[in-house]
C-alpha cells in the first residue's frame, strides 16, 4: 500500500441481529458527508449488506471471508482496496467470536488480529441496564489480545436509559462509549428470509442512506471514535506474491459476457468480476425484466438475487426467456448461480403459483417456507465437470442460501459436483450440466484455490460458439441503446 495507513477498525456485535449492519452503513454515510474517503469491507459470505455499503461509501464494498480464502489473499485485498481511503470500516457477521471452528480461527475476532484492526462493538440494550458492565469485561476477558477500544449502545429507550447505561459501563468498565442510539423504527432496514432488503431494488436507496448516516451521525461522536481507533499497529506486511491466476491473462479484453443485473439478480462479488476482466473478458450488462433482446455476447453470467419476488415479471419478458433459451441450444457458455439457476428451469413456483422460466434446465423450482440450504459448502468436482483445468475429486468451497429445490429433475441429468458438505439440489449433488451450461445453487468465489472466473473465460474462449455465432447460425440482435458496460 502506499500512502499514509488509513484508519482501520471492525463494528462488531454480541450477537446477530444487534444493529451493526445499520450502525456500519450509518458510520460510512456519516464519515464520507464529512468528506472522509471511506472503504468498507464484509466479513464472510453476504450479498446484500456490501450493496448498501457500497452505496454509502461510493466506493465498491469488498468481502473478507476466512473459510474461503487463505489468509494472504485476506490481506492483500484489504491492503489493496484500502489504498487511497482516508477510513477503512469492516462489518462483522454474527457475533465478535461466532465461527465455524471451536478454536475461534474463522472468527470476527481472528479477522481482527491479523488485520490489526480495533475492534468497536455494537451492543443491543434493550431492556438492559447493570447487565451491560458483565456484558462487556466477558468480551473483553475471553481473547486479552483483542484491542475493544469502544462499544455503541444501540436500541436505547430514551435519555433516561441511555444516561444510565453510560454511568454503569463508565463504573464498571475502562471501555468507551462512542455513540448511543435510540430505538427509532424509521432506521432499520426492511429484512426478508435472506437477510436486509438489496438496495438495487429501491430507488429510494440515496435518501434512506443519507438518513441513516445523519442519525448516527447526530447519536455517535465520530471524532471520538476515530480517536479511540487511532494508532492501530501498521499493517502487517505482505507474506506472499499478488495472487497468482489459475490461467495467464489475454493480452486484451477478447472475451464479452453478459450480466443480468437488475432488480432480480444483483448477488455479484466485486473481485469475482474483476477476476472475470483481469482474465480478459469484457463484462456487458443486461436487464431480465426491461430487455427484449440479448447484448452481442459470448457467454452470460446469471447470478443471485430474488427471482421469486419477480416471476410474474420474468415470465411476462417471453421474448428474452426464448433468446436466451435458443442461444443456449446452439451453445451460449451459460454460469449461472442460486437465482440464476432458479430462471434457467422449466418454471419458478412461489406459493402455489407457477411462472414459465428460460427451459434450458429440465426442472422446476418450488420456493419453500424454510431455508432448504444454508452455509457453506464443500463440493467435489465429477469428471462431467466442463471447464479446464478439471480433475475428477478436486475439492472446492462455496457457500449457499436458498429456499429453492429444484425438482422434477430429468433422470439423466449430468452434474459437476458431489456434495461434501451442505445441500445442493439433493444433499448429494450440484452443479447441473446443459450444454454449455454449468448452474448451481452454490456461489464460488475466485480465490488462489478455486479461480473459477478464468477457468470459465478458458472455456469461453475455447468454445466454438462464437464462430457459429458470428457466422449467423445464431443471432442476437443489439439492445438498442440499453447496452451498458459494467462498472
Amino acid at each position: 500500500m502506499s500512502g499514509p495507513t488509513p484508519l482501520r477498525f471492525l463494528v462488531s456485535a454480541a450477537h446477530k441481529s444487534s444493529g451493526k449492519t445499520t450502525v456500519s452503513v450509518g458510520l460510512a454515510a456519516a464519515l464520507t458527508a464529512r468528506g472522509r474517503i471511506v472503504q468498507t469491507f464484509k466479513k464472510g459470505p453476504d450479498f446484500i449488506d456490501p450493496m448498501w455499503l457500497t452505496a454509502a461509501s461510493g466506493r465498491r464494498c469488498r468481502n473478507l471471508d476466512p473459510w474461503l480464502s487463505f489468509d494472504d489473499e485476506i490481506a492483500d485485498t484489504f491492503r489493496r482496496h484500502s489504498a487511497g481511503a482516508d477510513v477503512a470500516l469492516v462489518e462483522g457477521n454474527k457475533g465478535l467470536y461466532d465461527g465455524l471452528s471451536l478454536d475461534g480461527s474463522n472468527s470476527n475476532a481472528a479477522l481482527a488480529k491479523a488485520l490489526g484492526l480495533p475492534v468497536v462493538l455494537v451492543l443491543d440494550a434493550r431492556g438492559m441496564t447493570r447487565g451491560i458492565a458483565p456484558l462487556i469485561l466477558g468480551y473483553q476477558a475471553f481473547d486479552r489480545d483483542l484491542a475493544i477500544v469502544g462499544v455503541i449502545l444501540n436500541n436505547l429507550g430514551g435519555s433516561r436509559h441511555e444516561a444510565k447505561l453510560r454511568m454503569v459501563v463508565e463504573h464498571y468498565t475502562d471501555v468507551t462509549v462512542v455513540g448511543a442510539v435510540h430505538h427509532d423504527p424509521q432506521l432499520t432496514i426492511v429484512e426478508r428470509h435472506l437477510g436486509l432488503m438489496p438496495s438495487n431494488e429501491s430507488d429510494d436507496v440515496p435518501r434512506r442512506v443519507a438518513d441513516l448516516g445523519a442519525a448516527i451521525g447526530r447519536q455517535v461522536d465520530l471524532d471520538l471514535l476515530l480517536s479511540r481507533v487511532a494508532g492501530a499497529p501498521p499493517l502487517p506486511a505482505p507474506v506472499a506474491p499478488a495472487i497468482a491466476p489459475a490461467f495467464a491473462a489475454a493480452p486484451d479484453s477478447d472475451i464479452r459476457i453478459g450480466v443480468a443485473q437488475d432488480r432480480a439478480f444483483g448477488f455479484y462479488y466485486p473481485d469475482d468480476l474483476d477476476a472475470l476482466r483481469e482474465a480478459g473478458a469484457t463484462l456487458v450488462r443486461f436487464d431480465t425484466l426491461a430487455d427484449t433482446h440479448l447484448p452481442s455476447v459470448d457467454a452470460l453470467f446469471i447470478g443471485g438475487g430474488f427471482p421469486e419476488l419477480y416471476a410474474r415479471e420474468l415470465e411476462a419478458n417471453a421474448a428474452l426467456r426464448a433468446r436466451i433459451r435458443n442461444a443456449i441450444e446452439a451453445g451460449l457458455p451459460v454460469y449461472a448461480e442460486c437465482g440464476g439457476l432458479m430462471y434457467l428451469a422449466r418454471s419458478l413456483s412461489v406459493g402455489g403459483q407457477a411462472s414459465r422460466m428460460v427451459g434450458a434446465i429440465p426442472g422446476d423450482v418450488v420456493m419453500h417456507d424454510r431455508p432448504v440450504g444454508r452455509g457453506y459448502v464443500v463440493l467435489e468436482e465429477t469428471g462431467a465437470f466442463p471447464w479446464p483445468s478439471a480433475a475428477a475429486g478436486r475439492t472446492v468451497r462455496a457457500h449457499e442460501f436458498h429456499y429453492a429445490s429444484l425438482e422434477n429433475l430429468a433422470p439423466d441429468v449430468r452434474c459437476a459436483y458431489r456434495v461434501k458438505r451442505g445441500h445442493g439440489i439433493d444433499g448429494e449433488r450440484d452443479g447441473v450440466i446443459v450444454g454449455n451450461v454449468l448452474a448451481s445453487f452454490s456461489h464460488l468465489r475466485s480465490t488462489r484455490d478455486a479461480n473459477w472466473a478464468a477457468r470459465f473465460v478458458a472455456f469461453i474462449r475455447a468454445s466454438d460458439y462464437r464462430q457459429r455465432r458470428d457466422g449467423n447460425i445464431v443471432y442476437l440482435a443489439p439492445m438498442r441503446g440499453r447496452e451498458a458496460l459494467i462498472v
